[in-house]
């Protein structure tokens, strides 16, 4: 998943204008607008925001590495100055509303209004409020540990793997609810939180913050949300096939008694933190003749790679399509493995600090096959963000962020059998009836009959299909 700074999706990078321009703006203008003056107007706007940006971003980056009260508030006060000023131009943006403007000129100014993701509201109390709020609970989330009577404490690593390889129905349940003993706390804060940004999208003429967000897609939030009806619609019967085949397959491991005949399955049996995808319970549903004969996992692991090493091969799977070489500061400032002394976002994320070449990813890896896929994933966020460092300024982002997260998806579908051979974690001749990063266990080297591609299958099942009403629900609610 891609989390930069959540303000700077709108990225605006160097250009040759002061800030004059700006400040003489918010000082005044003639209100008979001019397409001169929206040109002056945009690239001040793209110089200010610039510098806020880069500065907020290093703050958010040093924050998510290094939580401290102290850190917290150093990114909360670049972060509101970045809230401020985006609010600020925004508004003040709506007085070249109705003026014939140049294509480009026009959907720059039509960014501006959208792209920040958090608006604040005008009121400088509240503009501070909802920066120290926001830092605040991704501080707490990231600092959360679930601490059992008995037993070291778990920070969401430990839970993660626990979610992952047990099949100890009670173990599970008990991690899962220790696991959400971390959010109640968070409720207030996160209340107030949304009332500030829902009143912050209400000031730049939205309904609420969702209708801000489902504006970003060349299409009206009404729209929009039409639109995922309609695609939901369409995977709804598979994703309920899905769902009842899952069902039944954990009714035959935990017994009726744990999973219900009826209604959603138990969350903390579909073996991710927050229910999300269920790749890691393949061994549980794993169709007959669909064993693709390797572990990834153990693949991984005898070849003695670290997580620098796994990183090494997804930049090599970009380089082999011709792109250029991660930089240097790349490797130097990254974050790859969770540090022993300190509390970090193990949430993993791409990042793109100066909108040009400092790009990180930040991730807790752990050597196994979801991991070295999500390296894929992430690095696709990387190398699409540095394929459009060129563009100007304001169009220095993706299409949209959905688009964005397609890219890392879609490189994350090439790890194949295929794949896995020509860098050389398979032998020659092991794989051959598909199944992907399966986590099936025997098989034979010599390939497997014709229908194991259904391993492939239901791991992409797993994983894609059961994302989706997930999705949805997010943005929905």
């Amino acid at each position: 998943m891609m989390i930069r700074s959540m303000f700077l999706r709108h990225r605006a990078a160097r250009t040759t204008s002061g800030l004059a321009l700006v400040l003489g703006l918010s000082l005044g203008v003639p209100s008979a607008a001019t397409v001169q003056e929206a040109r002056d107007f945009m690239a001040g706007v793209e110089t200010h925001l610039d510098a806020l940006g880069i500065k907020a971003s290093r703050a958010d980056w040093v924050q998510s590495n290094f939580i401290t009260e102290d850190t917290e508030k150093i990114a909360s006060d670049a972060r509101l100055e970045v809230l401020a000023a985006v609010t600020k131009y925004a508004l003040e943006a709506r007085r070249f509303d109705g003026l014939k403007l140049p294509v480009d000129l026009a959907r720059k100014l039509m960014l501006l209004k959208l792209s920040i993701e958090l608006p604040a509201p005008s009121d400088p109390k509240e503009q501070a409020e909802i920066a120290e709020i926001s830092t605040g609970l991704e501080g707490t989330y990231g600092r959360g540990k679930y601490c059992p009577k008995e037993g070291d404490c778990l920070d969401i690593n430990a839970i993660t793997r626990i979610m992952a390889e047990s099949r100890d129905a009670s173990r599970l349940l008990e991690v899962w609810r220790g696991w959400h003993t971390i959010s109640p706390p968070m409720r207030k804060s996160y209340q107030r939180f949304v009332e500030l940004a829902n009143k912050g999208a209400r000031e730049m003429g939205q309904p609420d913050l969702g209708a801000l967000w489902r504006s970003s897609y060349d299409m009206s939030p009404e729209a929009f949300a039409a639109e995922t009806d309609r695609l939901w619609k369409q995977v709804e019967p598979l994703y309920k096939s899905l769902h009842a085949y899952v069902r039944a397959a954990l009714v035959k491991q935990y017994g009726a008694e744990v999973v219900p005949a009826e209604g959603p399955i138990p969350a903390h049996l579909l073996g991710n933190i927050w229910a999300q995808s269920w790749n890691n319970i393949y061994p549980l549903v794993a169709p007959p003749g669909g064993d693709p004969g390797f572990e990834l996992t153990a693949l991984l692991k005898a070849k003695n790679l670290d997580a620098r090493g796994m990183v090494r091969h997804g930049e090599r799977f970009f380089t082999s399509l011709g792109f250029d070489p991660l930089p240097p500061t790349f490797w130097d400032r990254s974050l790859f493995t969770k540090p022993a002394d300190r509390d970090v976002v193990c949430h993993a994320s791409a990042w793109d600090i100066d909108g040009i070449e400092d790009l990180r990813i930040k991730m807790c890896i752990e050597v196994n096959d979801e991991d070295f896929a999500t390296i894929h994933h992430e690095l696709g966020h990387n190398f699409y963000q540095r394929a459009y460092n060129k563009q100007p300024p304001m169009f220095r982002s993706g299409a949209n962020g959905a688009f964005h997260e397609a890219i890392g998806d879609s490189i994350a579908l090439s790890i194949t059998p295929d794949y896995l051979r020509k860098i050389g974690l398979l032998q020659d001749g092991a794989g051959k009836g598909g199944g992907a990063t399966g986590a099936g266990k025997g098989g034979n080297a010599a390939g497997q009959a014709s229908g194991s591609d259904l391993g492939l299958l239901m791991k992409m099942a797993l994983d894609k299909v059961a994302f989706l009403p997930f999705g949805l629900l997010v943005d929905r609610w």
